[in-house]
């Protein structure tokens, strides 16, 4: 052995030496690839913001979970995308927006509509709901038509959502006697029990929202439809899920846009859409 090694110019401590160093070679690549290994597989924090209402888009079922067509459908599009894992928080409305402002939530799911003042601050997504407005009165009134004939008339409504800033910038900048809003907290069933009892004379609402409540709790209501004009007072009939624009933002708003196209396409909204919402109201591919 002694000569082998002698022959090849080595002594015996030399060798011990040379195979230390392969060895430990061997072992710092190794943890070279688990480091690597275990970065790849590293996975981004999405935090979503949801108000819990209005149901059924989004609202605490019995089981005290976060559930509703928004949720579904966010929990949907991340399904498709490993890259990420979701954290979903249930918060008072307005605290979605300061979130997304502070980038404290990247995304905000609680059927929003699109508004000119929101789109300058946040991203929207692709729609994932289409739908028209309505105005909700009793069975028996025909004496509203259109936003012009809610002049004098009072509803509840919740602050900073689509149909309130609608109401609002109507009063501002078109009504001779201003829309009578009464800001509430209360919930939507409660909020149509009082136009079914006369305690308000109207509500504006989504089509498909309005006659799941109508049927879940036989409200003697009929709903109004808006002509073009007053629709465009609210804006697009689509809902979206808002995104802050907060880092890598950009990136996030093309997976979650992919994500949506494929699921209008394979029927995976339309799915969720008769479960929640009693219909089709999946939007159409871009």
């Amino acid at each position: 052995m002694m000569k082998t090694w002698k022959k090849l110019g080595l002594s015996l401590t030399a060798a011990v030496l040379l195979v230390g160093v392969v060895a430990c070679g061997n072992n710092n690549a190794s943890e070279k690839e688990g480091s690597n290994s275990a970065a790849n597989n590293e996975k981004t924090t999405i935090n979503i913001a949801t108000g819990g209402a209005p149901k059924p888009f989004s609202y605490v079922n019995d089981s005290n979970e976060i559930d509703g067509y928004d949720i579904q459908i966010v929990k949907k599009i991340f399904e498709g995308l490993p890259q990420y894992k979701i954290n979903i928080e249930k918060t008072e409305f307005p605290s979605i927006f300061a979130g997304l402002d502070s980038d404290r939530y990247q995304i905000g799911a609680n059927n929003f509509a699109s508004n000119a003042e929101r789109r300058e601050k946040y991203i929207y997504s692709d729609p994932i709901f289409k739908n028209q407005f309505v105005i909700a009165v009793k069975e028996d009134r025909d004496d509203i038509k259109s936003f012009a004939d809610l002049e004098g008339k009072t509803t509840e409504v919740s602050p900073s959502v689509n149909y309130t800033v609608a109401l609002e910038k109507y009063n501002k900048e078109s009504a001779k006697t201003p829309v009578v809003l009464k800001y509430s907290d209360a919930e939507l069933a409660t909020i149509l029990q009082n136009v079914e009892s006369g305690a308000d004379d109207f509500n504006l609402i989504d089509a498909a929202m309005l006659q799941l409540y109508i049927k879940e709790y036989g409200l003697k209501l009929k709903a109004i439809p808006l002509s073009q004009e007053d629709t465009d007072r609210i804006g697009v009939p689509y809902s979206y899920l808002i995104l802050s624009k907060g880092k890598d933002s950009g990136q996030l708003e093309k997976d979650v846009n992919q994500r949506i196209q494929a699921l209008i396409k394979d029927g995976s909204i339309s799915k969720i859409s008769e479960q929640y919402l009693n219909g089709d109201f999946a939007p159409e591919v871009k």
